[in-house]
């Protein structure tokens, strides 16, 4: 997983969460990297769930919560640093039609080794889109935080109901996304 993942992650808790807490998940135990991200690094993504398994025991607040809330979060980044992948979109539906096709495809110019995950699309209307959504990583609530995220970009409401096909293991997701506004 990019580095950027982890240094905004990190970022994200000291501010809503402060310095101390900051500390407290990155030392609590032992970690690979030490706690220690660059942005242009690469890390287990294994340590994220880490950080986030700490985030979560210290400041009581759900895993699932968490990720999402870092999903909102880190598509405000990406629509700040990375403006131009967002010029021809004009919706949140629009720009999920685009994550595989457009989106991937640029990302996966900047950072040649990413991982990223597999998404396929149907647009069942022009307020409803069904995704597919495949990665080994098990980040589901993770991408329901960016889906919240690109909605509030785009001044939109959106709805997200979720159905693991995955018996379970998170790696198989479908989403129904239904834009309310």
């Amino acid at each position: 997983m990019k580095g950027l993942i982890f240094t905004e992650f990190l970022e994200m808790v000291e501010s809503r969460f402060g310095l101390e807490t900051l500390d407290k998940v990155l030392y609590s135990g032992e970690l690979k990297s030490d706690g220690v991200y660059t942005a242009v690094g690469t890390y287990d993504h294994a340590e994220l769930v880490e950080l986030v398994k700490r985030l979560g025991h210290i400041t009581r607040t759900p895993e699932p919560e968490l990720l999402r809330d870092f999903g909102i979060y880190l598509f405000g980044v990406f629509a700040r640093n990375y403006s131009e992948l967002f010029g021809r979109i004009r919706s949140s539906l629009d720009f999920f039609e685009n994550i595989d096709r457009y989106i991937h495809v640029e990302v996966a110019k900047l950072y040649p080794d990413a991982e990223l995950p597999r998404f396929s699309f149907d647009r069942v209307s022009e307020n409803q889109i069904v995704m597919l959504y495949e990665s080994e990583r098990r980040m589901g609530d993770f991408a329901v935080g960016l889906m919240l995220g690109c909605a509030a970009y785009f001044n939109e409401t959106i709805t997200v109901q979720q159905e693991d096909l995955s018996n379970g293991d998170g790696s198989r997701i479908k989403f129904t996304v239904t834009r309310v506004s």
